[in-house]
């Protein structure tokens, strides 16, 4: 094993893959204690800060003496495992690669050369033998995180446990403007045509740009223009949607192709690099916000007109997906009486939208302060096991950990806890992160500064459009946690009547201007708590009605359930619990096994 501890890095147990840490250089002097700068891979030796730059090499392992020594003097890892291209060196890649590449291809050697180009017989598990096979290599500040092998019929992998960037990010590093393609070739074509500001996507279209994350402020974010060049086939429109969303419609442009050609590299074979520079000059700003024709949504028209209305997003819970799906781009306002449970179903809600579809969360929630003490219950559903050591395993742990790093964000602005500075750090973390989720929770617990001359039905109007339109401009899901008003018992039963959307305090607006409304009602007599489904706003994503569920104490997860009987003569006749893990089964059942 490499030698970590003794440079004060703590690798949390794991021997293999590639981790994120705090650096033991910089992290005591960090504002932000939460970010774990430091980029290990645990397989090299090498580690990275990208905030403070501390970097190099841990040191040789046990039993592998010379085959993976540091370079003399210089504490990093040598290059020499795999092939580069050398400036000047076209002669490493064979006359056949040399050919398909400047000829079938029409990519230049001088760009190919500036990228890095290079060659290596390598192993295809889609066609189980060696093949020869182009190294894309993708480089972070001159140094090689990652190398893309690619054969000639398309077939393509990456090093195994190695940190996926875009390709050729240090060619935009401090450029004013910048071109996103949807593959290497795409980004050597541009290369080829003079423009030399251009990254590609490290594995193709889809809505996951998780690589993206930590490059957004320092790559991204002083762009003035981002000219969108990927495919326009369906995939590379996907991609299209998700970029425009994440880096503002306000400063990008979306290149075309014209007919018989979806991608840049299409464009040069056919027409040459003047066509392809041209391309990028006729690149259309993006439609004024709030401006829209029928040419603006001709493709969403044309699939409703084909294929009708689709259910939403389903959470994995079927007698609440009967009843309810989701759809970015809307208001859901939960309620309940306090104590009912409504933000325990909400956790397991959004958790389930993001693992089933992705859909990354944003939280303010200073009711659910510390903010460890909000994690460790998110810990207990993901996992299934009770949050304790001897509970739960290392592992799981781990795999937990992991993922709320990834995948969810807490919000509290140091100014003020007003719906102004909410939304623009929600707006941030849309670009820096891609949430599709922001829940609030509760609205009582926002700093409401009503203007003078406006009643509180009028600002709680105002309140929610705020919200929607939020929802509207960023494609995200705004989940709003609001209490009712203070409710009478029943003198015959002593329980509370169940609350309507109409009983939340303040305004009917509540009822009026969300897109989804739930009550979550916890009825102690029989054990079990009901969801309440009171509005969907559009029939093709639900219908109104309740489910059932009984609350796992042991790992705070909502399980369903049938039942006999009305009120308190309800009686529990199955339940199907479940403590299985959601996430990390296949790590940790094969490092249980080592």
């Amino acid at each position: 094993m490499y030698n970590f501890h003794s440079l004060h890095i703590d690798v949390h147990g794991r021997t293999s893959g590639r981790i994120k840490t705090f650096c033991p250089k910089c992290h005591e002097q960090r504002h932000d204690k939460r970010d774990k700068s430091l980029s290990v891979n645990l397989d090299t030796g090498q580690y990275k800060c990208h905030y403070c730059d501390f970097k190099g090499y841990a040191g040789t392992p046990a039993g592998k003496l010379g085959s993976a020594a540091s370079a003399p003097g210089t504490g990093t890892l040598p290059d020499a495992s795999l092939p580069a291209w050398k400036p000047g060196c076209s002669t490493l890649l064979p006359e056949g690669l040399v050919r398909w590449l400047t000829e079938v291809r029409h990519i230049s050697l001088k760009a190919a050369e500036r990228l890095g180009i290079g060659f290596a017989t390598e192993y295809m598990p889609q066609t189980q033998k060696k093949e020869e096979s182009l190294c894309f290599h993708y480089y972070e500040d001159g140094e090689r995180v990652n190398t893309k092998f690619r054969d000639l019929q398309k077939n393509f992998k990456f090093i195994s446990g190695a940190e996926l960037i875009p390709y050729n990010i240090d060619g935009v590093k401090n450029t004013p403007e910048v071109i996103i393609t949807e593959g290497e070739l795409d980004a050597a074509s541009f290369v080829t045509a003079g423009r030399t500001d251009v990254v590609s996507v490290p594995g193709g279209a889809n809505r996951n740009l998780t690589w993206m994350d930590r490059f957004v402020e320092s790559h991204f974010d002083d762009k003035r223009v981002i000219y969108i060049a990927v495919d326009t086939d369906p995939k590379g429109e996907i991609l299209k949607q998700e970029l425009l969303r994440r880096l503002g419609h306000e400063r990008c442009r979306v290149v075309t192709y014209g007919e018989g050609c979806k991608d840049a590299n299409e464009l040069l074979v056919k027409s040459g690099k003047d066509a392809l520079l041209q391309a990028l000059a006729d690149a259309p700003e993006q439609p004024l916000e709030g401006v829209f024709t029928a040419a603006d949504v001709r493709d969403d028209l044309r699939a409703l007109f084909e294929n009708g209305l689709n259910r939403g997003a389903d959470i994995g819970l079927e007698n609440f997906d009967a009843l309810c799906t989701f759809e970015l781009g809307r208001l859901c306002v939960v309620t309940g009486h306090p104590g009912d449970g409504k933000s325990e179903f909400v956790d397991e809600l959004v958790l389930r939208l993001c693992l089933r579809h992705e859909w990354r969360i944003a939280y303010f929630s200073p009711e659910n302060l510390p903010l460890s003490y909000h994690l460790s219950k998110l810990f207990e559903k993901l996992t299934g096991n009770h949050f304790k050591q001897g509970y739960m395993s290392e592992l799981r742990y781990e795999a937990a950990e992991r993922f709320l790093a990834d995948n969810v964000s807490s919000l509290l602005p140091k100014e003020d806890f007003c719906v102004e500075s909410i939304l623009s750090r929600a707006r941030e973390l849309v670009s820096r992160r891609g949430i599709r989720i922001l829940v609030i929770d509760p609205f009582n617990r926002l700093e409401h500064r009503i203007p003078a001359g406006q009643t509180e039905t009028q600002y709680i109007s105002a309140f929610l459009d705020q919200l929607s339109g939020f929802a509207v401009r960023n494609r995200c899901l705004v989940i709003l946690v609001a209490h009712p008003r203070k409710m009478q018992r029943d003198p015959a039963t002593g329980q509370l009547p169940v609350p309507t959307l109409q009983d939340i305090n303040g305004s009917a607006a509540f009822v009026n201007k969300c897109d989804f409304g739930l009550v979550v009602e916890r009825d102690r007599a029989a054990g079990v708590t009901r969801i309440h489904v009171k509005k969907v706003k559009f029939r093709h994503l639900g219908n109104l009605g309740d489910c059932t569920f009984v609350y796992n104490l042991a790992n705070g997860r909502y399980s369903p359930c049938t039942g006999e009987g009305n009120g308190v003569e309800f009686k529990i006749i199955k339940t199907d619990f479940d403590s299985l893990p959601w996430i990390g089964q296949e790590e940790v059942k094969q490092r249980e096994m080592f």
